[in-house]
């Protein structure tokens, strides 16, 4: 695992990298056709045509894998038939063969290889792949896809390289620190998966040029303090000046260090430490 650069061959080219893709089990196989469905591209438009997500459009076919991300099929060992690559997310996956047949897609932690066994449920040992419930995991254990809500399926920690941390559970609750920084009381009754996961060289990949952003399926966008004082807050001026403001979003939100989370919402009470915030470049704590 790791990234191979480019040779210099043209502008697009030169200091351009790209994922070496040395984990995946074997390149020539094709996914598993019972747990993909084809994706439904709107370009950002909602049901009457109108764009509510700008930036979106185009970008290179892809089919979705369906990935496991509730693991409730307890008491029963999983074999890892192979690592794949998924076009919908930054992180490997793998495909697992229970011993009644069904397979299924889950997402690959750093460590897991093919011919592997995994399994999930409460009395599981806490091994790379494994998914049990918090109040089962050791504390400074790294996890990832962690619930929520019990039985709802992971939300938390799904992205290439990110894992988050148990710090200790008290009674029914569990304490977890995210990739974030932030601290989080859940249930100990909601499940995670045992490692960290895996590519985690994927920030580092550089795009190199402006088509593969494209097959991506993101559409240029322009500046805010370029355009016309109808159009942004950023617009306007003699010139090319800055702003005259501190920078905004197209809706006026505060764009570095403004506060975007509702301050009565209701997880809020879960939250036992917040992330730090970046503001003007420099670290708010």
């Amino acid at each position: 695992m790791g990234i191979r650069v480019h040779k210099p061959t043209s502008n697009g080219r030169r200091n351009s990298s790209v994922s070496d893709f040395a984990e995946i089990t074997d390149k020539k196989k094709k996914p598993e056709k019972s747990l993909m469905v084809r994706i439904t591209r709107k370009g950002g438009r909602n049901f009457q045509g109108k764009i509510t997500c700008r930036h979106t459009g185009g970008g290179h076919r892809k089919m979705y894998r369906i990935i496991d991300f509730k693991r409730i099929k307890d008491g029963m060992v999983a074999n890892v038939i192979s690592i794949e690559y998924d076009p919908n997310r930054s992180a490997r996956i793998a495909l697992i063969q229970y011993a009644d047949g069904t397979k299924n897609y889950i997402l690959a932690p750093k460590g897991l290889t093919a011919g592997m066994k995994v399994e999930s449920g409460p009395g599981v040992e806490p091994v790379v792949g494994n998914c049990l419930p918090l109040e089962k995991i050791p504390p400074s254990t790294t996890i990832h896809n962690i619930e929520l809500q019990p039985g709802r399926g992971g939300q938390l920690c799904r992205s290439a390289g990110v894992s988050g941390v148990i710090n200790a559970r008290d009674g029914a609750w569990a304490q977890i620190t995210l990739p974030s920084g932030e601290v989080r009381r859940i249930s100990s009754k909601c499940r995670a998966t045992i490692g960290e996961l895996s590519n985690g060289e994927h920030s580092s990949i550089v795009i190199g040029k402006a088509g593969r952003v494209r097959r991506k399926g993101i559409r240029p966008y322009v500046r805010g303090s370029a355009m016309n004082p109808v159009s942004h807050k950023m617009g306007g001026g003699e010139g090319r000046r800055n702003g005259g403001r501190h920078p905004a979003s197209r809706n006026g939100k505060l764009a570095k260090g403004g506060k975007t989370r509702k301050p009565r919402k209701p997880s809020g009470a879960a939250i036992i430490r917040r992330r730090k915030s970046r503001r003007y470049g420099q670290l708010k704590l």
